[in-house]
């Protein structure tokens, strides 16, 4: 049963290697390394010449992006190392199956290995949304997307995880993302989400 469900979480076809790999590239490390280990990740497969950015599509209906990046999360700042990585992002369409945070946390562990799921399972919340004030100003300003965005913002021993997604007037969420980024972006970044 667990191996059905698993097999339904990562349908896409592109996160095959269920085994535990080991995370040999993060956010803090060189773009070269990032790059090599992109390239070697069994789960990622790039494609000649993807690079930092990886994206795989079974149908219009079903998509997965990863990105490596040295910029940090949110609204794109001055880069203060060139070649360093500041954050991974991966991020899920799919309107098949859907996108579910317990999905994001599996893709984590596929991608990553156990260390890093172990880190974000072990992770504080620090900040959680929609809030009930922005639920509330959603319904009175007639903004349905402040209350269709559902995310968390986690501070881990080792990075801070930032998981969103975003749910239909229906309710299903088609549309998931999960970042891994440095700790010393986790203020700006718990700023930018409170302030939306």
């Amino acid at each position: 049963m667990k191996s059905v469900k698993l097999l339904s979480v990562l349908s896409l076809g592109i996160l095959l290697a269920l085994g535990a790999s080991r995370a040999d590239a993060l956010p803090g490390q060189r773009t070269e390394e990032v790059t090599a280990w992109i390239n070697s990740n069994p789960t990622l497969r790039p494609a000649v010449g993807d690079g930092l950015i990886v994206q795989k599509s079974n149908t219009p209906a079903q998509r997965f992006t990863f990105q490596a990046t040295v910029f940090s999360p949110g609204r794109i700042t001055s880069i203060r190392e060139r070649g360093t990585i500041r954050s991974e992002r991966f991020n899920f369409y799919d309107q098949i199956n859907g996108v579910t945070p317990e999905r994001l946390k599996e893709s984590l562990r596929v991608i990553y290995g156990p260390d890093i799921y172990q880190d974000y399972d072990r992770s504080r919340l620090v900040y959680e949304y929609p809030t009930p004030l922005s639920v509330d100003l959603s319904r009175r300003q007639a903004l349905p997307l402040l209350r269709a965005q559902q995310g968390q913002l986690r501070l881990g021993e080792r990075f801070a995880y930032w998981m969103e997604i975003v749910k239909t007037k229906e309710g299903k969420a088609y549309n998931g993302q999960m970042t891994v980024f440095l700790r010393e972006d986790l203020d700006k970044m718990e700023t930018e989400l409170r302030d939306r």
